[in-house]
């Protein structure tokens, strides 16, 4: 089963909380993050997201980012990952 997550437009500072908060509670399952209300991505909540995307992966689960606005795809880039790896984790072997 997998759910849904729908991202709030900033993840800044004072989103990172709510974000753990809200991924937190769907740990367990598969989930897409749905940022299609995204225009502004700050380090800490992409940490948050970085951090999920290990806790999903070493649990077996999938986690997804769907619907991103050239706005976040361009933030993305200059932090050095895409829609696509920014939810992949591969581990050191």
């Amino acid at each position: 089963m997998s759910g849904t997550l729908f991202l709030p437009g900033k993840l800044d500072l004072r989103a990172a909380g709510p974000l753990r908060a809200a991924l937190l509670s769907e740990r367990g399952a598969d989930l897409v993050l749905d940022a299609a209300q995204v225009n502004h991505l700050g380090a800490l909540s992409l940490q948050v997201i970085r951090a999920a995307a290990k806790t999903w992966s070493e649990a077996g689960h999938s986690l997804t980012l769907t619907n991103v606005s050239t706005d976040l795809a361009d933030q993305l880039a200059l932090l050095g990952f895409s829609p696509a790896t920014l939810t992949r984790w591969e581990t050191a072997e």
